[in-house]
């Protein structure tokens, strides 16, 4: 048994992403709600793959790429997803492992085939998904490593997974167990349109068991179902121990207690894509936290982290991340 402290454990669906670059007339042509993350099925989700251009092909998921990012800044962590043992399924398994994650959920050998996320990238650096979930949504307590869970940190866990009755089971039981461990959870709301559809057992879990909370501005006003970002921070106090919302171009705000610390957003020579900047941010803000930096400083190299992954086409880095958080942070 592996009994190496881990820094963050990351828990989602297990996604290989299919990134194509597109023109606002194929998103229309298509029905595409644009920089919106829909949900198709197995069918729809082969018309679609045929219909768009030429594809890179990476593993994906919102918190396999948090991982990543945890990685590449040198901290040490596990996921939990699962796959099928297909093609995309080997591709997923090879690739969060060489990046220095640990994976060790087994594959399934039958049921649906390993999800994979088409994401269609514009001009503008939007990025619009469509996502068939495939093996992911079959994740359950059953999938859960929880030695591997009472070994990290911090248990981060994605919102996108909370559809399924059976992950819902599998995030309770794993909050449950990191914090039996002394540990902290953390969570992602995801998406505005996710929050939409989970709002009242969204605000029981973060109350009840989540200690860092990461949204953007959409999603955190969505959560409270109010109209202004200065509203929704003043509601979200005390309902987790710190929430570190995001703005985009306007930087973030951390909420912790009675504190609120204002980090500006770091600059980029040229916006490319910004699929990943939520996951890279908050693998920036895990891998400060769980050093022990300040609340400030994890606001820092959550910025730095989420500049360069929109700097560049995909989801994951691609620049040595904690050299480049060094320089940019002086």
């Amino acid at each position: 048994m592996n009994d190496q402290l881990l820094d963050v454990v990351g828990i989602g669906n297990a996604i290989v992403d299919v990134l194509a670059q597109a023109d606002d007339a194929f998103l229309e042509e298509q029905g595409l709600v644009k920089g919106a993350m829909t949900l198709i099925d197995a069918e729809r989700a082969s018309a679609l793959y045929n219909a768009m251009g030429p594809g890179v092909e990476a593993s994906g998921g919102s918190a396999g790429n948090t991982m990543a990012g945890v990685a590449a800044l040198g901290g040490r962590g596990g996921y939990i997803g699962k796959v099928r043992n297909d093609q995309l399924g080997g591709i997923f398994q090879h690739d969060i492992r060489a990046v220095g994650i640990e994976f060790e959920t087994p594959p399934a050998v039958e049921g649906p085939p390993t999800a994979r996320c088409l994401i269609m990238v514009t001009p503008d650096a939007q990025r619009t998904m469509n996502t068939f979930l495939g093996a992911a949504v079959d994740l359950g307590p059953q999938d859960l490593d929880l030695e591997m869970i009472r070994r990290a940190k911090v248990t981060y866990m994605e919102g996108y997974l909370w559809d399924m009755p059976p992950a819902k089971a599998a995030y309770l039981e794993a909050a449950a167990a990191a914090h039996g461990a002394g540990r902290k959870v953390s969570l992602t709301l995801s998406d505005s349109f996710c929050v939409e559809r989970h709002r009242e057992s969204f605000l029981e879990l973060i109350s009840g068991h989540v200690d860092l909370l990461f949204a953007n501005d959409h999603e955190i006003c969505a959560l409270f179902q109010v109209d202004s970002f200065e509203e929704a921070m003043t509601k979200v106090r005390g309902h987790c121990e710190i929430a570190a919302l995001t703005r985009g171009e306007q930087g973030s705000v951390i909420v912790s207690g009675e504190e609120t610390v204002m980090v500006e957003a770091e600059s980029v020579e040229q916006l490319v894509d910004t699929t990943g900047a939520g996951d890279l941010y908050a693998a920036g803000f895990l891998y400060g936290y769980t050093q022990g930096k300040s609340l400030y400083d994890c606001g820092r190299i959550a910025s730095i982290a989420a500049a360069e992954v929109i700097s560049h086409f995909g989801a994951r880095p691609a620049t040595p991340l904690a050299a480049y958080v060094k320089q940019r942070l002086g």
